[in-house]
């Protein structure tokens, strides 16, 4: 079954049916019960049968448009707040050894329900550029040939607007560890791994520990 809270944007999405369902239901019966309870009746037919019809149908695997070619190594990484880990740029400079490498670098916006309402997409917009320029300029002290864009807030849709025209050869996923990471949380990694046909690879990156190896 698809499971409708791989990412927040269909949650929310979600919400806003049961809603408009509810809704429905109670202005049906405002003006005649029994035209309540068919509208009531008529509307959880409807949800019945959209429940079983997802039972059945397979996932639909999202393939890149193009693959690269021989001795080229096309990687596409998908991070947030860990995008200028250590951890991460040494994954990403050792997967591109040996090859004639292109790296392209997705920092989603770290955009909250609080902050659509409030309409400050803007400012995360702005925070995560200033992460991706920090992270893209790391990358090419090391030697990486990558280049970079700040994508959706949903770090699924993030992936595939970005394999629409970047056919990538694998994914790196970037998270903070257990119990600290939203997106593992919200089954991003097993999600993707489901939605895209092409090998994905989870980079758990400590930021915290890094720091403290500094301070050491």
């Amino acid at each position: 079954m698809r499971n409708p809270f791989k990412s927040e944007a269909e949650a929310f999405r979600l919400v806003l049916l049961a809603i408009g369902y509810f809704g429905l239901i109670v202005v049906a019966a405002a003006i005649d019960r029994w035209v309540g309870l068919a509208v009531f009746v008529i509307l959880t037919a409807v949800a019945i049968g959209w429940v079983v019809r997802a039972r059945r149908e397979p996932p639909v695997r999202t393939a890149p448009m193009r693959r690269s070619a021989p001795g080229e190594r096309r990687i596409l990484v998908i991070a947030n707040e860990t995008v200028g880990g250590g951890t991460l740029r040494e994954e990403i400079r050792r997967r591109a050894e040996d090859y004639e490498e292109r790296v392209r670098v997705i920092c989603p916006t770290l955009l909250s329900r609080v902050r659509f309402i409030a309409s400050d997409e803007d400012e995360a917009r702005a925070e995560a550029q200033e992460r991706l320029a920090h992270s893209l300029r790391r990358l090419r002290e090391v030697g990486v040939n990558c280049e970079g864009e700040v994508g959706e807030a949903d770090p699924l849709q993030a992936i595939e607007d970005a394999l629409r025209t970047f056919g990538a050869d694998e994914i790196i996923i970037s998270t903070h560890p257990e119990g600290r990471s939203l997106w593992l949380e919200r089954g991003i990694v097993r999600g993707a791994r489901e939605r895209f046909d092409v090998p994905i690879t989870h980079v758990v990156v400590d930021l915290e520990a890094e720091r403290e190896e500094v301070r050491g």
